[in-house]
């Protein structure tokens, strides 16, 4: 075994000892949580427009296209792109690193808490209590009113998006807002947005702080969570307790009773669960 190989096993099973002596797990998660998914992360640019040709090709960039400004300006071009990823995420199944960070879970007393930027509703779908998720950014599964007109919010259950992927435009009914009649939108903090209705969210971090209150020895295990939009990132370095961050791009750690994994979470999180289960 090479010393570099040797390192990074040595980073595993400090991970694992670290996962084994805690007594709650509070998961953070990025757009790349998502990848062995199948799903993008539209890390720049030239990855969002892979994805979106239609966009490409009108030079509109994540955070024009991702802005309460398109729904306003170009509705069935925001829907297209925002019904488009809706579909996208229901039909997505959640890889195995979800179901493995259940099993960990389960070994702790107080179980775990999710803290995402991810709006794909992902954790949820793998089976996470609804009630121990903080989604910062909002999801895609709830609508609001462009306008704000009320704080409430509702399921997007309804919508059926049906898009001409060519022109990266909804051609189905576009959902409104049933006490205005305003176009409606998704329930996602977007970029230069005023009017996001938040209290979703609020809520949910009222629950995580809670859940932080009956935590004794809390450790963070961190996955795909990018340095563009740091939210996840932060989120788990601001409570100052130990941390795994597994990263293919940006594994760096500031403190010594941190562990930097630079590697996919599937990969990370199947190394860590090996050696929980041999140090039985």
């Amino acid at each position: 075994m090479s010393s570099h190989s040797s390192l990074i096993m040595d980073n595993i099973h400090a991970a694992a000892k670290l996962l084994n002596d805690a007594d709650g797990l509070l998961i953070t998660a990025g757009a790349g949580m998502g990848v062995d998914s199948g799903l993008p992360d539209f890390r720049g640019n030239e990855g969002f427009w892979k994805v979106y040709p239609p966009l490409a090709s009108a030079g509109i960039n994540f955070t024009e296209i991702a802005n309460p400004a398109a729904f306003r300006e170009a509705p069935s071009l925001a829907w297209g792109f925002y019904g488009h990823r809706l579909q996208l995420y229901r039909d997505t199944v959640p890889h195995e690193g979800f179901s493995i960070l259940l099993a960990i879970a389960e070994r702790m007393d107080k179980g775990s808490f999710i803290f995402t930027s991810n709006v794909d509703g992902q954790f949820q779908k793998a089976g996470f209590n609804s009630e121990r998720i903080v989604e910062c950014h909002g999801s895609i599964h709830y609508l609001q009113c462009v306008e704000a007109c009320t704080y409430e919010i509702w399921s997007a259950n309804d919508v059926a998006p049906v898009i001409d992927t060519a022109n990266c435009q909804m051609i189905s009914e576009l959902p409104h807002c049933p006490h205005c009649g305003q176009l409606a939108r998704p329930n996602i903090l977007m970029f230069n947005d005023t009017d996001w209705v938040a209290d979703r969210t609020d809520l949910q971090e009222e629950r995580l702080k809670s859940w932080l209150g009956t935590v004794k020895h809390p450790v963070v295990i961190e996955m795909g969570a990018g340095t563009n939009i740091p939210s996840a990132r932060r989120r788990g370095e601001a409570l100052k307790v130990p941390l795994v961050r597994i990263n293919p791009g940006a594994s760096e750690v500031g403190r010594a009773t941190d562990i930097g994994l630079a590697m996919g979470a599937l990969c990370g999180l199947r190394l860590i669960h090996a050696a929980l289960i041999a140090g039985e």
